[in-house]
């Protein structure tokens, strides 16, 4: 599985950098990560080297930051990113029943993503719908009180969406 690293996306970070005050830059790590995930998708390594050459901080320590802050990730995340509630509320409300059939559905396993960067599975602590329990977030929609035989259904839309940007054109299922 692997992702092309395009110039365009390092010219993007590198103008982003150029725009912090020098004196600013070792404090402005999280700032900086925050943004290169969202130009490339994750944290590649070749991308953490150039970070740490442009603001002069360790390499070690932004492996740290990295890996302190559960939002940043060194792995390619698919297209659609699956947070599963795992939360008291939610567990209490099936959400490990859930979890198994949602993995074995996708072919994922917890904390995974599909070889055609099409979708990611995570489990999380809380996504703050506990009245909705079981939550499933699918990038930034919300499922709420989402039972095993919800699963393809609930998928359906963003498999067709993948489908049809994927083709071009609406296919049927």
């Amino acid at each position: 599985m692997t992702q092309e690293l395009s110039r365009e996306s390092f010219d993007r970070l590198d103008q982003f950098i150029s725009k912090i005050n020098d004196h600013e830059k070792a404090s402005s790590l999280i700032k900086v990560l925050y943004e290169a995930q969202e130009i490339f998708g994750y944290l590649p390594r070749d991308v953490i080297f150039s970070i740490g050459e442009k603001l002069n901080v360790p390499t070690a320590h932004i492996y740290g930051v990295i890996t302190f802050y559960s939002f940043f990730t060194t792995k390619p995340k698919g297209k659609c990113q699956i947070k599963l509630c795992l939360g008291t509320a939610c567990f209490v409300c099936g959400a490990e029943k859930l979890a198994k059939d949602m993995e074995a559905e996708l072919k994922l396993k917890m904390g995974e993503t599909s070889e055609d960067l099409s979708f990611s599975l995570e489990g999380v602590r809380c996504v703050g719908a506990c009245g909705l329990a079981p939550a499933v977030l699918v990038n930034e929609d919300v499922h709420a009180r989402v039972t095993s035989k919800d699963i393809k259904k609930l998928l359906r839309p963003y498999r067709k969406a993948l489908k049809m940007n994927e083709t071009g054109s609406e296919s049927s299922e």
